[in-house]
């Protein structure tokens, strides 16, 4: 997205090398941009046995990283430190979300309350006229309302995790990297210098930089309380775990039993402290139920149809969405799905818009 006037524009840099291409784009354009960097998690809660860098977004390397690249392109540059909004809204929710069953999606709370609450607010105190960020993704403006597109790049397509905006911060964020390619960015990168041109994807939960989620978890929350049986939809107890939250639903490995067909977690009891197997059909899930559903367009009074995706990687299938009176929805799919996992988002889209989306109940 090009824009045809000089602006003030708060640039999210993370330290990879899509927001540096953003803030570096923007700059030679003639804009007045910031960099700002949000400081979320105190990385010396972890320390890497053999002392290298995990490949994870908002580490100390990646604010060094930030900080450099703005320092190169000529732009003021700040961190600020949202570590305690950061715990309340993010890890204590992927806490709570693994004891209670579920399996979070912590990027999409972030996005929501860090990057487009909070870092948003950073900026209108800074009178800036945008917040820009690296996401693949477009905002458009028609037919009085903001409408958020898919990036072009359907690999790097980034709008599973940005259906909690709101009209109000779509009139406010901008996404200048929507209508290009990974490729073309780095493109960019390297034409201009910049020292994170061919810097490696970020990878895992930026608070687990060795992805041991587990161990995570007992740290935060200790470990025992959840330990219980191993059920078979039949009912017939087929063994015995050391706590729900160390599976998730669709998982095969890891389950220790001897059955003459691959089982497959189907459902998680916490409070009856039960993970429940079963063969591969049993997977399929006809229909689910969203709470907590965010409408990027007029809130719809009856039933619709639609693609909604599962989970990120997942693609979206045909279905209709129903909204119900609490605020929440129901989804039919035409064809039953596997994986539909409680804690996951589901996000609604007709051709390449989102319409909205919620949490899987």
């Amino acid at each position: 997205m090009l824009m045809d006037k000089r602006e003030r524009i708060v640039v999210a840099m993370s330290g990879g090398v899509d927001s540096s291409v953003a803030a570096a784009l923007l700059k030679e354009q003639g804009h007045e941009v910031i960099g700002m960097t949000m400081q979320i998690w105190d990385y010396s809660r972890f320390t890497a046995p053999d002392g290298k860098s995990f490949g994870t977004c908002c580490s100390l390397d990646d604010v060094y990283d930030a900080r450099r690249v703005a320092e190169q392109i000529g732009i003021p540059f700040y961190v600020v430190n949202f570590e305690e909004a950061f715990q309340q809204a993010v890890i204590d929710r992927f806490c709570d979300d693994y004891f209670a069953g579920r399996t979070p999606n912590p990027c999409v709370l972030c996005n929501q309350v860090l990057k487009f609450e909070r870092l948003l607010h950073k900026a209108r105190e800074l009178q800036a006229d945008a917040l820009v960020t690296g996401h693949y993704a477009r905002i458009e403006y028609g037919q009085d309302r903001y409408r958020l597109r898919k990036g072009v790049d359907a690999g790097k397509d980034q709008t599973y995790f940005l259906y909690t905006l709101t009209q109000e911060q779509m009139a406010m964020v901008r996404f200048p990297l929507g209508g290009m390619t990974k490729e073309e960015v780095r493109g960019h990168a390297a034409r201009l210098g910049l020292r994170v041109a061919e810097k490696a994807e970020s990878q895992d939960i930026c608070f687990v930089p060795d992805g041991d989620y587990v161990r995570f978890l007992e740290e935060e929350r200790g470990a025992g309380q959840l330990n219980g049986e191993i059920v078979h939809v039949s009912g017939r107890v087929l063994g015995h775990h050391r706590g729900t939250y160390r599976y998730t639903i669709g998982q095969r490995r890891g389950l220790g039993l001897s059955w003459p067909e691959p089982l497959y977690v189907i459902a998680i009891d916490a409070a009856g402290q039960q993970v429940i197997v079963g063969e591969k059909q049993h997977l399929a899930v006809a229909r689910l139920e969203v709470g907590d559903v965010n409408w990027l367009i007029p809130e719809p009074r009856r039933a619709l149809r639609a693609s909604c995706r599962i989970r990120y990687r997942h693609q979206e299938v045909p279905a209709t969405i129903t909204p119900l009176d609490d605020g929440s929805a129901e989804v039919r799919f035409d064809i039953p799905q596997a994986g539909v996992t409680p804690g996951q988002a589901a996000v609604f889209y007709t051709g390449d818009e989102v319409l909205g989306g919620g949490w899987i109940k």
